[in-house]
């Protein structure tokens, strides 16, 4: 039985072609130098990203307060949650923050009275232990989420932050979610 012929190639560039170009082109428009600026550039205006940075403190103080909360109304879980409290206090810092209660010095769970972020009023902290886990597990990873968003409009720098900051928070919530089982 005899093969078909070949089909009859159409002259120009293949599509593979084309598609590795368009790639191509935009990994090198990303990779400009102007993206690396930290003043904003074109990957938006200083008062963006200085309005982000703000926000992005406030958020983690606001989750340092969560730990707080969780840790007086739990203290068995001190070993579980105070090192992920305290790396929350130490992004509150990366972010320029620096509110009383979210410093990494202050005992969680030695004034008796948790210590709340002034931007968010910190919700009841449920009476099981597995649940209160659940609970800032589900803040970490929303707060994660909603920075692998922002960190798309931010200035290079600002960007590698949030970044690395919403990477910890999913491994925070990881972690979080482990410790609930």
């Amino acid at each position: 039985m005899p093969y078909p012929p070949p089909s009859r190639a159409l002259p120009g560039p293949r599509r593979r072609t084309l598609l590795a170009s368009a790639a191509g082109a935009a990994l090198l428009a990303g990779c400009s130098p102007a993206s690396d600026d930290p003043d904003g550039g074109t990957g938006g205006s200083p008062s963006l990203a200085e309005r982000a940075r703000a926000r992005a403190a406030r958020d983690s103080e606001g989750l340092v307060g969560r730990y707080d909360a969780v840790l007086a109304a739990h203290p068995a879980l001190e070993g579980l949650v105070a090192p992920l409290r305290a790396e929350a206090a130490r992004h509150v810092e990366a972010f320029g923050g620096g509110a009383s209660g979210a410093s990494p010095s202050a005992s969680p769970s030695g004034s008796g009275s948790p210590s709340p972020s002034a931007s968010a009023p910190v919700p009841a902290v449920p009476s099981d232990e597995r649940d209160a886990l659940a609970e800032l597990a589900a803040a970490e990873r929303t707060l994660a989420d909603q920075r692998a968003k922002t960190l798309l409009e931010m200035p290079g720098e600002l960007a590698r932050l949030l970044a690395s900051v919403a990477a910890a928070g999913a491994a925070h919530a990881f972690l979080l979610t482990e410790g609930a089982k």
